[in-house]
C-alpha cells in the first residue's frame, strides 16, 4: 500500500507543478482561474492521500474545508469577469 501511495504523491506533485506553471504562463485570465482551480483541487486530493496514509482523520476536515473554500474563490472570479473585469483574450 505504500507504494501505491508514494506513486499517486508523486503523480499529484507533478500535477501540482504543471498547474503552477499554467497559473503563471497562462495566456489569459479565464486560463489562470482554471489552473488555479486545477491547483486547489490536486491539493485537496494530496491532502486526502495524507490522511490516509497517516491515519488521521482530521485531515479530511481539512481537506474538505479547503475545497469549500476554492469553490467560493472559483464563483468569486466567475462574478468577476461577468461584471465586465479586465479580461486580456
Amino acid at each position: 500500500m505504500s507504494t501505491v501511495i508514494l506513486l499517486s504523491l508523486a503523480v499529484m506533485a507533478l500535477a501540482l507543478c504543471l498547474a503552477f506553471v499554467r497559473l503563471f504562463r497562462g495566456p489569459s485570465l479565464p486560463d489562470r482561474v482554471v489552473a488555479l482551480e486545477l491547483f486547489s483541487s490536486v491539493l485537496v486530493g494530496i491532502i486526502g492521500v495524507v490522511a490516509i496514509a497517516t491515519d488521521v482523520p482530521s485531515l479530511l476536515d481539512v481537506a474538505i474545508v479547503m475545497a469549500l473554500m476554492a469553490f467560493m474563490a472559483a464563483i468569486g472570479f466567475a462574478r468577476f469577469l461577468e461584471r465586465g473585469g479586465p479580461r486580456d483574450d
